[in-house]
């Protein structure tokens, strides 16, 4: 247990040296890539617009989603009705989901619970 302690100090020591020479130059480099979605001067008040823009954007999208989503539980309830037609794999995959979607609810109950695995803080 105390050479894994060590090996990850010394690993994050190295990160942190990289980071330290490095991140600058990263930094400059992939401002000057994406130059282009910076507004400039970046003023409060265009920073507020550009929020609102996304704002309204995401709502004006939800008709269009909320089209996806019922083409794809019509396309959900075809397939159960038609389970009999389903090869193995298919069914693996449904299984594997709903098994990782358990597991993301079970994780994000331990983080809800300030991460303890038996119960609550009282």
């Amino acid at each position: 247990m105390a050479s894994k302690l060590h090996m990850l100090r010394s690993k994050t020591a190295e990160a942190s040296k990289f980071l330290s020479k490095n991140g600058n130059s990263y930094y400059k480099q992939t401002l000057e890539e994406n130059k282009k979605y910076i507004v400039d001067p970046p003023t409060v008040e265009k920073c507020q617009q550009l929020s609102n823009q996304l704002l309204y954007t995401r709502l004006a999208s939800i008709p269009s989603r909320y089209d996806a989503f019922w083409k794809e539980l019509d396309h959900v309830k075809q397939l159960i009705k038609t389970r009999k037609d389903l090869k193995t794999e298919d069914m693996g995959i449904a299984a594997l989901f709903g098994l990782e979607c358990f597991a993301w609810y079970c994780a994000g109950e331990i983080v809800g619970r300030g991460f303890t695995i038996t119960g609550y803080y009282v």
